[in-house]
């Protein structure tokens, strides 16, 4: 029997306290769109996936349990969480905790092997252009990234 192949991530579900408070916190650093909501869930796009919001935080904040945000300017974000007084955790890379312990990396675009279609890149005003090292590291696995 041939297994199936991993294709994609079509979303994320991050637990939050308030659905209100979750898409302000979100709002004030990243241009959300809406996708749907009820009282217990918001659905954010992010292009062709999205990143639901579920009401009700069951866990301690995490620490190595995360998730990735692929955006594309990282030091615009890094900006955009300074200005909302959120602490950009140490290190290297652009990493947070939003105010119910979701731990949320972020990286650039074009810094990374992640693709995305052209038409969903130009829906989102993203330039399709990668480093050489993500496109080396795309290369590695046959894939062609211009």
């Amino acid at each position: 029997m041939q297994r199936p192949k991993l294709v994609g991530i079509n979303h994320v579900a991050l637990e939050v306290d308030d659905i209100d408070e979750a898409l302000a916190f979100y709002g004030s650093i990243f241009d959300l769109v809406l996708r749907g909501r009820s009282a217990q869930m918001a659905f954010i796009d992010i292009g062709d996936q999205f990143i639901a919001l579920s009401r009700g935080r069951t866990q301690a904040a995490d620490d190595h349990r995360h998730f990735g945000l692929v955006v594309d300017n990282r030091s615009a974000t890094r900006d955009a969480l300074e200005a909302a007084g959120v602490e950009v955790l140490p290190g290297r890379g652009v990493d947070f905790r939003d105010p119910w312990g979701n731990l949320v990396q972020i990286v650039q675009y074009d810094e990374v092997q992640f693709l995305k279609a052209d038409s969903v890149l130009r829906a989102l005003g993203v330039e399709p252009g990668k480093t050489e090292l993500a496109r080396a590291e795309l290369r590695v696995k046959g894939i062609d990234a211009g």
